[in-house]
């Protein structure tokens, strides 16, 4: 007999869906809960977080938070990092 485990945090009264740390990979989101989660990527992602970190942190892949970002209408930020030293 397998020990019982516990249900993953769930989305209720008082805790939004970006609260949970993470979601299932394999659910759609839609309606409310996708607004939150957009609100929650988008703020994480204009803190300066990389959408893999976001992703990685809510469970999902790089590509479902890329596009919650374009949906939300977010400027994107340019690819790579400061460059060491002056530019040759």
């Amino acid at each position: 007999m397998a020990p019982e485990v516990p249900p993953r945090s769930s989305v209720g009264p008082g805790r939004p869906a970006a609260a949970s740390a993470r979601t299932d990979p394999n659910r759609q989101v839609r309606g409310d809960e996708r607004r939150e989660l957009t609100e929650h990527v988008t703020v994480e992602y204009e803190k300066g977080q990389s959408i893999r970190d976001i992703a990685s942190t809510i469970g999902r892949s790089y590509g479902f938070v890329h596009r919650l970002l374009a949906e939300a209408g977010v400027d994107f930020r340019t690819r790579g990092g400061a460059r060491k030293g002056p530019r040759k």
